[in-house]
C-alpha cells in the first residue's frame, strides 16, 4: 500500500483516527469530485476560489483565462493546495455539541508548473473534460489554435496528502441517550437528474451515449 509519509505540512492533528494517507483513498475521493478549493495570496490577501479540475496519476490539471489571477499568482507561488470534500450525511445528536457530517475530505500540497507546449495542453484539458463526464472529449470540437493560446493551464504535482474521513453514527453522552430526542443519520448524495437538451439542437440529433450512460449509472 502506497502512503503519503507524514510530515508538519499534511499531518491530520485534530481527529487523527480518521485520518488517511493511504494514495489510493485520496485518489478515490479527488475522482469521485468535480470542484477543487484552492487557497493563494494575491497581493497579500488570501483567497479562496473553487476550480474545476482532472487527475492524470499524481497530476492535477487545472484551466482558465490567461489573466486569472489565481492561477496566476500559483505559478509566481509555484506551490499551491487544495481540498476537495464529499458531504455524505447529516449526524443529528441529542444534544447541539455532538452534531456533526459524515464526510471525505482530501487536502493536497503540490507543486505548479505553467503547461507550454500544444500537445501537452490538449492532454490536460481532454483529462479536466473527462473528468467531468467520461469519454466526453472525443466528440467535441477540436480546439483551434487561437483557443488553445487563450487558454491558461496549470499542473499541479502532488508532493504531499492526507485526507480525513468520517463515516459512523452518532457519538452521544451516555448520560443523554435516554432523552427523548430524536437522533440518527440523515444521508446525503449527488444525483444526476434526466438530461436537459439544448433549445437550438436540431430534434432529430439523439443523446449521445455517453451523457445516457453517465445519467443511469448517477440517477439514484
Amino acid at each position: 500500500m502506497l502512503t503519503y509519509p507524514k510530515t508538519e505540512l499534511n499531518k491530520v492533528k485534530r481527529g487523527t483516527k480518521r485520518a488517511v494517507y493511504d494514495v489510493e483513498q485520496i485518489n478515490h475521493i479527488l475522482d469521485a469530485g468535480f470542484i477543487g478549493f484552492i487557497g493563494c495570496n494575491y497581493n497579500g490577501k488570501t483567497i479562496t476560489l473553487p476550480m474545476a479540475y482532472g487527475r492524470i496519476d499524481n497530476k492535477v490539471y487545472l484551466h482558465g483565462s490567461l489573466k486569472n489571477r489565481m492561477l496566476l499568482a500559483l505559478i509566481a507561488a509555484k506551490e499551491a493546495s487544495m481540498t476537495v470534500m464529499h458531504l455524505d450525511g447529516l449526524v443529528l445528536a441529542r444534544s447541539g455539541l455532538h452534531h456533526s457530517v459524515n464526510y471525505r475530505s482530501a487536502t493536497l500540497f503540490a507543486s505548479v508548473r505553467k503547461v507550454e507546449d500544444p500537445e501537452e495542453k490538449k492532454t490536460a484539458l481532454k483529462c479536466v473534460v473527462d473528468h467531468m463526464i467520461p469519454d466526453r472529449w472525443e466528440t467535441l470540437r477540436p480546439m483551434n489554435t487561437k483557443e488553445l493560446n487563450a487558454t491558461l493551464v496549470l499542473e499541479m504535482e502532488i508532493q504531499s496528502a492526507s485526507a480525513k474521513i468520517r463515516d459512523e453514527g452518532v457519538v452521544d453522552e451516555k448520560s443523554d441517550l435516554e432523552l427523548p430526542i430524536w437522533a440518527g443519520i440523515v444521508p446525503l448524495k449527488q444525483v444526476a437528474k434526466l438530461p436537459v437538451r439544448d433549445a437550438l439542437l436540431p430534434k432529430q440529433l439523439k443523446t449521445p451515449k455517453h451523457v445516457v450512460t453517465y445519467y443511469k449509472k448517477n440517477k439514484t
